[in-house]
């Protein structure tokens, strides 16, 4: 047992619990299981499938939207390990207006780069630097906190981001 997607009554997805936590909220009988791995979870009176996606029975009113927490982990998944300015492996992270000049550490400003291409370009703006961005950094989408979280989607997760997308 891993983790477990959590969806609203909506089927929206809210958040990534426990799969010892899924099955808690299952037994007290405030969701239902949706998808399972197949293999039970087993005690001396109770035998439950282990969730991978469960569904609350009663609607959660979320007063936010949730955005993804800048990290090093986030913009590497976000930029798919490449360098943005070589597209070789990237290996660190780079703010294209220095924060010694007064960039941000906004996700508009941070992007993944290799070493040799960070080196490089060093105090200075990709300009100043003679280097060219091949991609512009942006942002991740709303529902992307999930693929962070995890690092890896299960596959029996997909239908149910894709639906809320």
């Amino acid at each position: 047992m891993r983790s477990a997607l959590v969806l609203n009554a909506t089927y929206e997805p809210l958040s990534i619990v426990s799969a010892r936590r899924a099955v808690c909220l299952v037994l007290c009988d405030k969701a239902e299981i949706i998808e399972d791995e197949g293999v039970p979870v087993r005690s001396e009176h109770v035998n439950v499938p282990a969730p991978t996606v469960i569904r609350l029975r009663y609607m959660v009113k979320v007063p936010f939207h949730r955005s993804t927490a800048l990290s090093r982990r986030a913009v590497f998944a976000r930029d798919n390990h490449q360098c943005a300015y070589c597209g070789g492996h990237a290996d660190s992270i780079d703010h294209v207006i220095p924060r010694s000049r007064g960039g941000k550490h906004t996700w508009d400003n941070v992007i993944a780069a290799c070493r040799s291409c960070n080196l490089r370009k060093r105090d200075r703006t990709p300009e100043e630097a003679g280097m060219a961005l091949n991609v512009s950094p942006l942002a991740p989408r709303e529902l992307s906190w999930i693929t962070f979280a995890v690092g890896r989607v299960p596959e029996a997760w997909k239908p149910y981001l894709a639906h809320a997308s």
